[in-house]
C-alpha cells in the first residue's frame, strides 16, 4: 500500500511529469499536437497502399479495419519505448532528488493514454464517415484501455529497471517489437493464416486487445470477456511482479546512472 501512498503524496510530480511527457513528444515541432494525427494518418496510408493490394481482396473498409489495429498498437510500441527509458531519460534528478521513481514509468504510461485517446479520433472519424456508426458497445472501450494500460505498466516497471542496468536492452526492445508488428493480426486477419500460424499469434496478448477494439467499433458486437478477463488476471500478475522487479532494482539506479 505505501506505493499508493506515496504516489498520492507526490500527485503534483506525476501530474507535472505527464505533461512534460505529452508536450515534450512533439516540442519544437511546427504542428505540436497535430502530429498525433498526421503520424497514424501516414502509417495508415502506407499500410493500407502496400499490403491492401495484396490482402484487402476488394474490401473496401479494408483501411478502417487497419486503422484500429495500428493506433492501438502505436500506443503500446509508442509507450513501451519510452517507458523503457523513463529512469536514463530522468537520470538527473533521479540523481539528486528523492520522489517514487515508479512515477516515471507510471507517467510514460499516462501520457500514451493521453496521446492514444487523441488519436482515437482518427477511428471515430472513419466509422462515422463510412456509416458504421457508433454503438452502445463503445461503453466497454475504457475497459479495454484499461487492461492495455495495465499490461504496459507491467512491462514499462520491468524494462525500465532493467534498461538503468543494461543498456543494449534499448536496442534489443527495438528489434522485438519490430517483429513483433507482424506477430499481431493489424493488417491481415487471422482467418488468412494457417492454423499452425493462428497458434503463435494466439499466445500473443496484443491479439486479444486489438480485437476487442475491432469488436467495438468494427465488427460492433461483443468482445470475448472471458479472454479479457484472462488477460486482466495476466496483467495484473505482470504488473505485481514488474514493480517487485522494479522495487528491489530501482536501489542502484542512481549508482548506475
Amino acid at each position: 500500500m505505501n506505493i499508493f501512498k506515496e504516489i498520492y503524496n507526490y500527485r503534483e510530480l506525476l501530474k507535472s511529469n505527464t505533461k512534460k511527457e505529452v508536450r515534450g513528444r512533439y516540442k519544437h515541432s511546427i504542428l505540436g499536437v497535430l502530429w498525433s494525427f498526421l503520424n497514424p494518418l501516414l502509417q495508415l496510408l502506407v499500410y493500407s497502399v502496400i499490403f491492401g493490394a495484396l490482402i484487402a481482396n476488394g474490401d473496401k473498409t479494408y483501411h478502417i479495419y487497419v486503422c484500429i489495429g495500428l493506433i492501438p498498437w502505436t500506443f503500446f510500441t509508442t509507450t513501451i519505448t519510452q517507458g523503457s527509458l523513463s529512469i536514463i531519460m530522468n537520470g538527473n534528478i533521479v540523481q539528486k532528488v528523492y520522489f517514487p521513481r515508479a512515477i516515471l514509468p507510471i507517467s510514460s504510461v499516462i501520457s500514451g493514454a493521453i496521446n492514444f485517446l487523441i488519436s482515437c479520433i482518427i477511428i471515430l472519424a472513419f466509422v462515422l464517415f463510412s456509416g458504421l456508426g457508433i454503438t452502445p458497445l463503445i461503453l466497454l472501450f475504457p475497459v479495454v484501455l484499461l487492461i492495455q494500460c495495465i499490461i504496459l505498466l507491467g512491462i514499462s516497471f520491468i524494462l525500465s529497471a532493467g534498461t538503468v542496468y543494461i543498456r543494449d536492452l534499448e536496442h534489443i526492445i527495438g528489434v522485438i517489437l519490430m517483429a513483433a508488428f507482424y506477430a499481431t493480426p493489424i493488417v491481415y486477419k487471422l482467418e488468412q493464416l494457417p492454423e499452425n500460424l493462428r497458434i503463435i499469434m494466439r499466445l500473443n496478448p496484443m491479439t486479444y486487445i486489438i480485437n476487442a477494439y475491432r469488436d467495438i467499433f468494427y465488427y460492433q458486437q461483443m468482445p470475448n470477456m472471458q479472454h479479457l478477463g484472462i488477460l486482466l488476471g495476466l496483467g495484473l500478475v505482470l504488473l505485481v511482479v514488474g514493480y517487485f522487479i522494479f522495487k528491489k532494482l530501482q536501489k542502484g539506479f542512481a549508482e548506475q546512472l
